[in-house]
């Protein structure tokens, strides 16, 4: 166990030091304007050249990414030249991740319990009109743009339910509408995936024999359908986590949260290039990391994973 998770860790490390590498590259590739904001236009070309080479953006590629590098390991992601001028993008994050991840994180609840709950009731009513309805909520989330259904949930929704439309830090309120769009993909996922597992346990021929021998079905589905259906989930849910806690940015623009996906967008808009790699980056880092939980969890909740050293195979 504790080889396969060094020799995952040792992966997953050289993954993120290749992803920071090519957003680090590619960053360099954008125009130079994000660099300066309005007083692009203003400057003369000695003067935006002055500019750029005291920041650095003049030398040699693998000089700079040195450079970078020996910020990043000091746990400096550099500083923002247009949407705050001059403050430290780790000051702007910390101001902006406790809203994306106290919502990631009631998200996050909702779509578990809520996606558990109906994948569980489509299987125990396979073919059943709950199992119809179920699926066609799955296939109208995962078919329609969500920004089609966001859109509606935030114009009319707000006025049946007399919900505020914008979210607001002192309105309790304002986080319900917010919240269930955030989980609504979730939930889907999360259904079609326990359906999908419980529907394939419940047809193995050790299920069968458990009911031949006359055991409750209570006990049939606890102990070992729903057991063993939940642990291809494993795989998937630190992952899920992860990205959640991230915030959603479609969701975080569309209701003015001040949290992490709404600071992306509004740094994209006004091209400012470092904070827009220090936001790609933690989200590339957290899409990793959350690969290697799910790899370390799947070897913790399935005992039929043998680890050898040629990686994790089923015994």
């Amino acid at each position: 166990m504790l080889q396969y998770t060094l020799r995952r860790l040792a992966h997953s490390l050289v993954t993120i030091f290749l992803v920071v590498t090519v957003v680090f590259l590619l960053m360099r590739l954008l125009p130079v304007e994000g660099y300066f904001g309005d007083s692009y236009d203003k400057l003369t070309p000695e003067q935006r050249e002055a500019v750029l080479r005291r920041m650095g953006l003049l030398d040699p590629w693998y000089a700079q990414l040195y450079r970078f590098y020996s910020h990043l390991l000091r746990g400096d992601l550099g500083v923002s030249v247009i949407y705050r001028p001059n403050v430290p993008v780790r000051e702007i994050l910390a101001l902006k991740i406790p809203y994306s991840l106290a919502f990631g994180m009631a998200a996050l609840g909702l779509s578990l319990m809520a996606g558990l709950a109906m994948g569980v009731h489509m299987s125990l009513h396979k073919g059943g009109w709950w199992d119809k309805a179920w699926t066609g909520y799955v296939v109208f989330v995962n078919a329609v743009p969500a920004a089609v259904y966001h859109l509606f949930i935030q114009l009319y929704v707000t006025e049946i339910a007399g919900l505020p439309l914008l979210f607001s830090s002192f309105d309790p309120v304002s986080w319900i509408l917010p919240t269930i769009s955030m989980s609504l993909g979730g939930i889907a996922g999360y259904a079609m995936w326990v359906r999908r597992f419980m529907v394939d346990e419940l047809n193995k021929e050790y299920i069968r024999l458990a009911r031949a021998k006359g055991l409750p079905s209570r006990a049939i589905m606890i102990k070992h359908v729903m057991r063993n259906a939940f642990v291809p989930l494993a795989q998937y849910l630190p992952a899920t986590v992860l990205l959640t806690i991230g915030g959603s940015i479609y969701i975080e623009s569309l209701y003015s949260i001040p949290g992490m996906g709404g600071l992306l967008v509004d740094a994209i808009q006004r091209q400012d290039n470092p904070l827009v790699q220090a936001l790609v980056l933690v989200y590339s880092v957290l899409a990793i990391i959350g690969l290697f939980l799910g790899d370390v969890l799947m070897t913790l909740f399935d005992p039929r994973i043998r680890l050898e050293r040629q990686g994790a195979t089923r015994a």
